[in-house]
């Protein structure tokens, strides 16, 4: 009988265990996060931040219970002008000094489609946390060089800027130099954590 009980309990483990949310670390050098507002109401400035990270937890077999925690490094931030990527981390913007980080911890994911879901969540910046909802599709897992699991991650999101204490902007003929409408792309690459330590011993 016991080692009845012990085949079926070898057998169920596998089936245990593909049942379990996999873990996913944002790989911060194959992801981006990025953003574009308008400029004097005709044009569009884009900007991104070098580094992101996190850990995301799929349940492929069921989604909704998923979930993702990341972090930005508002330091990173670049659009290409030194003078206004130092204007952004300035007081007037991100307050990169007292606030070096945009953070996003999940609270509810549901399906949105094939492939695709709706993934709302707290978003942290400078200081204030308001609730913000992205639109997600990722992709089936892959095999990276050393073996490891690999698989993308693409989030956009619209958020109005001034939720969130950026309220620095002037008014000239046109209109706001800056707008309040700001869109958020982050293109994920993450790694099955396995896989990631399997790869980092290579």
């Amino acid at each position: 009988m016991k080692r009845f009980l012990t085949f079926a309990l070898a057998l169920a483990l596998p089936a245990l265990a593909a049942a379990a949310p996999s873990t996913w670390n944002i790989d911060p050098a194959h992801s981006t996060s990025a953003f574009a507002v308008k400029h004097l109401v005709v044009s569009t400035v884009r900007g991104q931040f070098g580094k992101t990270t996190g850990v995301i937890k799929m349940d492929d077999k069921d989604p909704t219970k998923s979930s993702v925690e990341a972090t930005v490094d508002v330091n990173t931030i670049d659009t290409r002008v030194s003078d206004r990527d130092n204007h952004l981390k300035s007081p007037d913007f991100f307050d990169a000094q007292n606030n070096p980080s945009i953070t996003f911890k999940s609270t509810k994911v549901q399906k949105a489609g094939a492939d695709k879901l709706k993934v709302t969540g707290d978003m942290t910046m400078r200081g204030t946390t308001k609730p913000v909802t992205f639109e997600v599709t990722y992709s089936k897992p892959i095999t990276g060089m050393k073996g490891e699991k690999r698989r993308a991650f693409n989030a956009t999101a619209k958020i109005n800027r001034k939720d969130f204490g950026l309220n620095w902007s002037k008014m000239v003929e046109a209109g706001p130099v800056v707008g309040d409408q700001v869109q958020i792309t982050v293109d994920v690459e993450a790694i099955e954590e396995a896989g990631e330590k399997a790869a980092s011993a290579n």
